[in-house]
C-alpha cells in the first residue's frame, strides 16, 4: 500500500493520519478537508468558544511532521474502488478512510436559522448573541442547551421550543429530561411545540402562532455526511455501513467517526454514535484495519455536555436496559442508572458526580452484576454496588 486518502478534516481524519503513522505507515497520505481551516475539535465550539472564553479549538499536530498532503477547502463529490472523485478532480488511493462526519439538519423557511457545527459557525453565532438580543432556539437537546447556556449568559432574551414532552427527552428519555427542565430558569421553555417554519424575523409554530426573534438557532441533530457516496458502490444505511472491525463494503476503505455504522460485539447490534469519544478512537481501529491488522472497535459509547452550571457525562447504551433507577434527588447532584434483564449495568448518566461515571465505566466494561438495593442510594459508590 503507497497511498492513502482521509475524507474529512476534523477530529477523526487527523486522527487517522496520526494512527497510520503510529502503526509504522510510511507511505503516502492525502487529507482532504472541506472546511479551509486546520484541523479542529468541535465539543469546544458550543462551550468556550461560544461563550467568548476561547476563539479557536484547532488540535496540536504538524502536518508537516506527519508527511501529509493537506487539501483544505476541497469536498469529495464520488467514490469507485480505487478512485476518490473530488471538487479539484480525480485522486487515485490504495487505501481509504471515510471520516466526513455529519451535518447539522434544519427546518423548513426563509428565513435566517443559524447552527453550530463549525468554526464559522461559532464565530457568527457568538457575535449575535448580545445583550438584549431575542434568541428562538429549536431544540431542548445537548447542543440546544449549551447555545441556551451561552445565550442566557450573554444576557439574551431566551425562548427553547422543543418538540418532545422535556427537554432531552429524544436523547436519553422524559424522566431524565423532566430532571433537568428546572435548569432552564430566567428561559421561555415550549414543550410539546412544535415549529411549522423559520420566517424573516422569528418562528412560526404549528398553530400560527409567530414567536420573534433577532436569532433563530437550529439545534434538532445531525444527519451523516454520506450524500456523496450515494452513487457509489458501498453499503450505506443511517450512516457508511462496516464490520467490527470498521471494513466498509468497499475494498481497501475504512470508515471512522460520525459517520461510521458499525456492528457492536458488546451490544449485538449496529451503532452510529455522533460524539468526540467516537472520533478519537475509532480512527485507530481504522488505520490498523486498513493495513491489514486485527483490531476491533467495541466501545461502551461515551460523552458529556456542560449546561447551565451542570457537568453531565454519560457511558453506556441505554437501549439495551430494561429499568431505570436514580441515585440522588433531582434537587442536588444525581446520576440515573439503567439496568439489564440480568442486572447489570447497561449506561450511566452522571449529574456533576464524576466518581458515578467513572466507577459505571469500569462496571459496564467489567460485565458486573449489581445489587439494586444499595444502588438507589446515592452515599453507596457504585464500585460497593457490584455482587
Amino acid at each position: 500500500m503507497n497511498h492513502v486518502v482521509v475524507v474529512g478534516a476534523g477530529l477523526a481524519g487527523l486522527r487517522s493520519v496520526e494512527a497510520l503513522r503510529g502503526r509504522g505507515f510510511a507511505g503516502r497520505i492525502t487529507l482532504i478537508g472541506q472546511e479551509r481551516h486546520r484541523p479542529y475539535d468541535r465539543p469546544p465550539l458550543s462551550k468556550a468558544v461560544l461563550s467568548g472564553a476561547a476563539d479557536s479549538s484547532f488540535l496540536e499536530a504538524d502536518l508537516e511532521s506527519l508527511e501529509v498532503d493537506f487539501w483544505p477547502g476541497v469536498t469529495a463529490k464520488a467514490l469507485r474502488e480505487g478512485v476518490l472523485e473530488t471538487t479539484e478532480g480525480q485522486l487515485g488511493y490504495d487505501g481509504l478512510v471515510i471520516a466526513t462526519g455529519a451535518e447539522p439538519i434544519t427546518v423548513p423557511g426563509d428565513g435566517p436559522q443559524h447552527v453550530l457545527r463549525t468554526l464559522d459557525d461559532a464565530h457568527e453565532l457568538r457575535a449575535r448573541l448580545v445583550p438584549g438580543a431575542r434568541v428562538a432556539i429549536i431544540g431542548a437537546g445537548w447542543i440546544g442547551a449549551e447555545v441556551a447556556t451561552a445565550a442566557r449568559k450573554a444576557g439574551c432574551a431566551v425562548t427553547v421550543i422543543e418538540a418532545g414532552p422535556t427537554p432531552l427527552a429524544n436523547a436519553v428519555g422524559p424522566e431524565i429530561g423532566a430532571r433537568t427542565q428546572g435548569w432552564y430558569d430566567g428561559i421561555d421553555l415550549r414543550l410539546d411545540t412544535m415549529v411549522d417554519e423559520v420566517d424573516e424575523g422569528g418562528v412560526r409554530l404549528v398553530g400560527g402562532e409567530f414567536v420573534e426573534a433577532h436569532v433563530v438557532v437550529t439545534g434538532i441533530g445531525v444527519r451523516p455526511a454520506i450524500e456523496w457516496l450515494a452513487g457509489s458502490d458501498i453499503d450505506l444505511h443511517n450512516g457508511v455501513v462496516t464490520d467490527e472491525h470498521l471494513r466498509t463494503s468497499m475494498p481497501r476503505v475504512v470508515a471512522a467517526g460520525d459517520c461510521a455504522a458499525w456492528w457492536s460485539r458488546r451490544y449485538g447490534t449496529r451503532l452510529r454514535v455522533e460524539h468526540w469519544d467516537t472520533a478519537l478512537g475509532s480512527p485507530e481501529v481504522a488505520a490498523a484495519t486498513l493495513l491489514g491488522e486485527e483490531a476491533v472497535y467495541d466501545p461502551a459509547p461515551y460523552f458529556w455536555s456542560e449546561q447551565f452550571g451542570h457537568m453531565v457525562q454519560y457511558i453506556g447504551h441505554h437501549p439495551s436496559g430494561d429499568r431505570l433507577l436514580f441515585r440522588g434527588g433531582p434537587e442536588g447532584k444525581w446520576s440515573a442508572v439503567w439496568l439489564t434483564p440480568g442486572d447489570t449495568l447497561a449506561a450511566v448518566l452522571a449529574v456533576d458526580r464524576p466518581r458515578d461515571y467513572v466507577q459505571g465505566r469500569r462496571i459496564i466494561e467489567g460485565g458486573h452484576r449489581l445489587d439494586t438495593e444499595r444502588l438507589v442510594d446515592p452515599d453507596v459508590p457504585l464500585r460497593d454496588c457490584v455482587v
